[in-house]
């Protein structure tokens, strides 16, 4: 398995494990399968067996062979077992699914170590660098940004492990109390917070330059967590699959999902998923009030809107107006022009963004094709919608759902009569990780999980810097050159 760059038009072929450790590509672009494994019925069905038989952890071993072809067989499965287990996550099945009324699903993420969906793919990329590193003889240094989920997943699943430290940038004060507890309570010497004076996609930014810089990033071996790194959509389209398997008996039904995003990662996962040949029929585009995603499959416009622009909501892990995965679904719409892609995402989005009309005069047919061929549609929901969809699905369903599921619900019951097949929403996180706004719906705050007892009382642990790369990049060198990991 080959891997390319969306903005290389040369086409450079990389291998799995150069990718897993680089993180974004230097040309600036991401990094994508040079062609996607298909999938038959035969494989379907034999897959079906191995949820049976060897669980969600078996399932994972199969998919990430496809794709990690220079990782022996036996390896991938002893770090898929390591990753998904009952040590790991608080239910045996992993990723239960569950029906939330007639034609809709809940596809449960957030069992983890963290609560939030970002530890399905988090817990699987600890594993994946610890054995890399080790068979390099090297060291990483992780640096990320959150908007609340991905820090503490990427902790969580780093914490502790050989040759590697994690820099993890946020944006001060917009995070909720139990997200800031559960990552500036760490005390670990190869993790290191910093809290960023800007907004998520502030962080994004600061991430993107250093990652530029070739040569510091090659000096001081910068590797990546977030969405930009390949290795997390892969252990994402993972979830895709199983989720299918239970909802369906057959290969020949087919099924949408409804998926709250604001960097286009978890649903690009599933725009892979459906590439390779999963029964998908639509793939629908849940967003909040910072709805640019939303208003590009509506109009073709992508407008990514300044830090001043990006309001605070209720769910702030959507927070985000510059969606960097959506340049990985943009490539396979253009049929694979990196030069398009480039001019669109390295230039044009800095400039402001991009309609129809700079899509190399095929504005209208590449939009068809997100629309018709890729099954992309789109909505979005409020404040008030997320609160009464909270207290309804939990008065009339019997669930106790958060913010970010709460726009999948509303925005997947709101299309129904458009859509087909049933509908599977992806859970984005326990409700007690936004306690205020479960408060504000049902008059009372969510039951704390026991495995999360006492998190709120421990110290913080973390470091206010200014919004400027260079003022990172002095962090990450004197934390580097003062602990050994």
């Amino acid at each position: 398995m080959d891997y390319i760059s969306t903005r290389d038009k040369h086409a450079t072929a990389e291998t799995f494990t150069d990718i897993l450790l680089g993180g974004l590509s230097p040309d600036g672009g991401l990094y994508m399968p040079a062609v996607y494994p298909q999938l038959t019925g035969e494989t379907l069905n034999a897959w079906r067996q191995v949820l049976i038989d060897g669980g969600y952890a078996a399932l994972a071993a199969e998919v990430v062979k496809l794709f990690a072809d220079d990782i022996p067989s036996r390896v991938v499965e002893d770090l898929t077992a390591k990753a998904y287990n009952t040590d790991n996550f608080a239910h045996e099945e992993i990723v239960p699914v569950s029906q939330l009324e007639d034609g809709l699903y809940v596809a449960h993420l957030s069992e983890g170590p963290t609560a939030a969906f970002k530890d399905m793919a988090m817990q699987l990329l600890g594993e994946l660098f610890e054995f890399e590193l080790t068979r390099r003889g090297e060291e990483i240094n992780i640096l990320g940004a959150t908007s609340g989920d991905t820090g503490s997943s990427a902790e969580y699943a780093m914490r502790g492990r050989d040759n590697i430290r994690v820099f993890m940038l946020t944006p001060a004060g917009r995070m909720t109390p139990f997200q800031q507890a559960q990552m500036f309570g760490l005390d670990d010497p190869n993790i290191f917070n910093i809290a960023l004076d800007g907004v998520f996609d502030d962080c994004q930014d600061v991430v993107k330059e250093v990652n530029s810089d070739a040569a510091f990033k090659s000096k001081y071996t910068i590797g990546a967590v977030n969405s930009i790194n390949w290795a997390r959509l892969l252990a994402q389209v993972v979830y895709y699959i199983s989720s299918y398997l239970k909802v369906t008996e057959s290969n020949d039904e087919r099924v949408s999902f409804c998926v709250p995003t604001g960097n286009f990662g978890d649903i690009c996962a599933g725009h892979v998923a459906k590439q390779m040949g999963l029964p998908i029929d639509r793939l629908i585009v849940a967003t909040n009030e910072n709805d640019v995603l939303h208003e590009f499959f509506q109009t073709g416009e992508y407008r990514p809107r300044s830090a001043a622009e990006t309001v605070a909501t209720s769910s702030p892990s959507m927070d985000i107006s510059k969606a960097s995965n959506f340049e990985r679904m943009l490539f396979d719409a253009t049929s694979r022009d990196a030069v398009l892609t480039a001019e669109l995402f390295g230039t044009k989005v800095k400039e402001g963004g991009f309609g129809p009309d700079d899509l190399g005069g095929r504005g209208e047919e590449i939009l068809t094709r997100i629309r018709d061929e890729f099954g992309f549609m789109s909505g979005k929901s409020t404040h008030a919608d997320r609160v009464a969809t909270i207290k309804a699905t939990h008065e009339d369903n019997g669930v106790l759902i958060d913010p970010h599921t709460a726009d999948g619900v509303f925005v997947a019951r709101g299309v129904r009569d458009q859509v087909e097949t049933p509908i599977i929403v992806l859970e984005t996180a326990l409700p007690v990780k936004f306690a205020d706004t479960i408060v504000e719906a049902l008059g009372e705050a969510p039951e704390i999980p026991e495995r999360f007892a006492g998190i709120m009382d421990a110290g913080r642990h973390v470091a206010d810097l200014p919004n400027d790369a260079e003022a990172v990049k002095e962090f990450i060198v004197d934390a580097i050159e003062n602990t050994e990991v």
